[in-house]
């Protein structure tokens, strides 16, 4: 089944929201492309992962139909709800958002990697459901570089050990970090945060002399609101939602 367009979607509105992602998102390719090549990056290394917390399928498959290969997820239930219906093949699917141990097996298996990776135990349970399904999940260990409270993550300087435990475990593969700085800060502290995290991720990757179980291949970093900063401070992956998809309601 091909995705929906806005010449033949079941309703204006819907034709409307179509045409408003293809907008948004030409705007935001053009936006990462600046912002790398400002910073002496290459833009094709630079990853789009569309958030589709509360998107509706119809419009998630539309944003894959333009070219937009990879989508996470916040929670479990909203994937698991929509994922017969997404246009797959090809695609990337990653869970963004905080895993609990008793909803592992709902996930593995379903998404390529797990970015909010922020416990041994948690990695635990990843890697055994991994092993019994015969696969194994790539992992980004969340990093709270805030260090806020009621936030999820582990402290920058608990990240490298962490790292080390979870390396030793078949099925999971860990690929770099994620960050989300605090939400009210200025752009300028944003960007320190950026700069803290992308320092992190160096300074992990040169420890890896002699133990390939992971990489530094991925610094998931910066939003809607920030992405292009991000970018220009190392980002590899940015987690766009608002500025693609528009405002969403959280009534749900």
């Amino acid at each position: 089944m091909e995705s929906l367009s806005a010449d033949n979607a079941a309703s204006p509105a819907l034709a409307a929201r179509f045409r408003d992602v293809e907008e948004n998102l030409k705007v935001i390719r053009e936006r990462i492309e600046e912002a790398a090549v400002s910073a002496g990056r290459n833009p094709d290394d630079v990853i789009l992962m569309a958030v589709t917390k509360t998107v509706p399928v119809e419009v998630i498959n539309h944003a894959l139909s333009l070219g937009v290969d990879y989508m996470g997820e916040n929670r479990v239930q909203e994937l698991n709800a929509k994922y017969d219906s997404l246009h797959r093949e090809g695609k990337h699917i990653h869970l963004i958002g905080h895993l609990q141990t008793n909803k592992v097996k709902q996930v593995v298996g379903k998404v390529e990697m797990i970015q909010s990776v922020d416990s041994f135990r948690v990695a635990q349970a990843i890697a055994a459901r991994s092993r019994e399904s015969g696969i194994v999940t790539h992992a980004l260990v969340e990093v709270n570089i805030g260090r806020e409270e009621n936030k999820s993550g582990v402290f920058p300087e608990e990240a490298y050990e962490l790292i080390c435990q979870i390396s030793e475990l078949n099925g999971l593969n860990v690929q770099g970090l994620m960050a989300i700085p605090p939400a009210d800060c200025e752009i300028a502290q944003t960007i320190r945060y950026f700069d803290e995290i992308y320092k992190l991720f160096i300074d992990i990757g040169t420890k890896n002399t002699h133990n390939n179980s992971y990489t530094m291949k991925h610094l998931s970093m910066g939003m809607s609101a920030d992405y292009a900063e991000a970018v220009m401070h190392g980002a590899t992956m940015v987690r766009v939602g608002t500025a693609l998809f528009g405002r969403r309601s959280y009534s749900k």
